[in-house]
């Protein structure tokens, strides 16, 4: 016997592209400073002199962290709007037969 799916509901789409482009968008701002701050202390050690890690964050993080975010936000809805459209469908035809 096969579980019943779950009735679908459009509502839930913004609710969780929201959540995952926030997760994504950390996740991205992380690595790019962690990136950011590598290369800056490369730099510094390469040039005898001391970091300046406030550059790391205004000039490799937060540029990071917004491109990030936005591929996040376009990807995630063009999945979960491909999904809702394929299970609405789904339904239609099972409901059919």
């Amino acid at each position: 016997m096969a579980p019943t799916p779950r009735p679908l509901r459009w509502y839930a789409i913004p609710v969780r592209v929201l959540l995952m482009t926030f997760i994504g968008t950390l996740l991205s701002f992380a690595v790019s400073l962690l990136l950011g701050i590598i290369g800056i202390a490369i730099i510094a050690a390469l040039h005898h002199a001391h970091p300046d890690m406030a550059l790391a964050y205004r000039r490799v993080g937060l540029p990071g962290a917004l491109i990030g975010g936005g591929m996040f936000l376009g990807v995630g809805l063009n999945l979960e709007i491909r999904h809702y459209r394929q299970s609405k469908t789904l339904a239609a035809i099972e409901r059919m037969s």
